[in-house]
């Protein structure tokens, strides 16, 4: 259903929802009207009609997309790197190196060799920084997954898996340490305690900063690609 904004209206009704409630999709460019159980679409639409300049607001301050392509500028662990092709047959599908990701191969094969590349970083790094937390406060990693959520960083379960969006992998290193150890901290509290936040600033002396950075520039995160 489209709105009156040049975005795309999704309805869906949730039975935990207590209020009618509009969420913005940074990475799809959509806005979906959030409907508690018993109210009528009808009524849902009134209000994002009372809404619609806030939703175009909210819509045109998205940050531009930056698609994968030859000559973007992509970070990596906070560090921009341009795209540029390679045309060596010889040389690895993808090398992150002097400040360049270089891709082999024609401009059809850009976007996805990069998304790959920039996936498999990402699971080795924060496997690698996971591990090296948890021994710090005597616990075990039972496995550690990336993906691509779009409303938080980072998961624990009770199990001991933790999960996180491998778009990090665009924030300073000093911002991915934070959620790691966030996840991490998990591991000894599962709440968000008075005990829970003194294990984090343990692990990460600046999650504060951390946190306000990932506020500030969540968007950004999730406009690459």
């Amino acid at each position: 259903m489209a709105d009156n904004t040049g975005g795309r209206l999704a309805i869906r009704v949730s039975s935990r929802a207590r209020r009618i409630a509009l969420r913005i999709d940074p990475v799809e460019r959509k806005v979906e009207l959030i409907l508690p159980a018993g109210v009528s679409t009808s009524e849902g639409l009134r209000f994002a009609a009372v809404k619609r300049g806030w939703i175009a607001a909210r819509l045109a301050a998205l940050p531009t997309r930056a698609p994968f392509s030859e000559g973007a500028i992509v970070p990596v662990l906070g560090v921009p790197h341009s795209v540029r092709r390679e045309n060596d047959v010889a040389a690895p599908p993808v090398v992150v190196r002097d400040g360049e990701i270089r891709v082999r191969g024609g401009p059809e094969h850009v976007a996805r060799r990069v998304r790959d590349h920039l996936v498999a970083t990402a699971r080795r790094e924060f496997s690698m920084r996971a591990r090296a937390l948890a021994a710090r406060v005597d616990r075990k990693v039972a496995r550690i997954a990336v993906r691509d959520t779009k409303s938080r960083w980072g998961s624990c379960s009770g199990r001991g898996n933790l999960a996180f969006s491998w778009r990090l992998i665009f924030a300073p290193e000093w911002v991915i340490d934070y959620v790691v150890a966030h996840e991490v901290a998990h591991l000894v509290e599962m709440n968000h305690g008075t005990r829970f936040w003194r294990v984090v600033d343990s692990l990460s002396p600046n999650s504060a900063s951390a946190r306000a950075w990932l506020k500030t520039h969540r968007n950004r995160l999730l406009s690459y690609g």
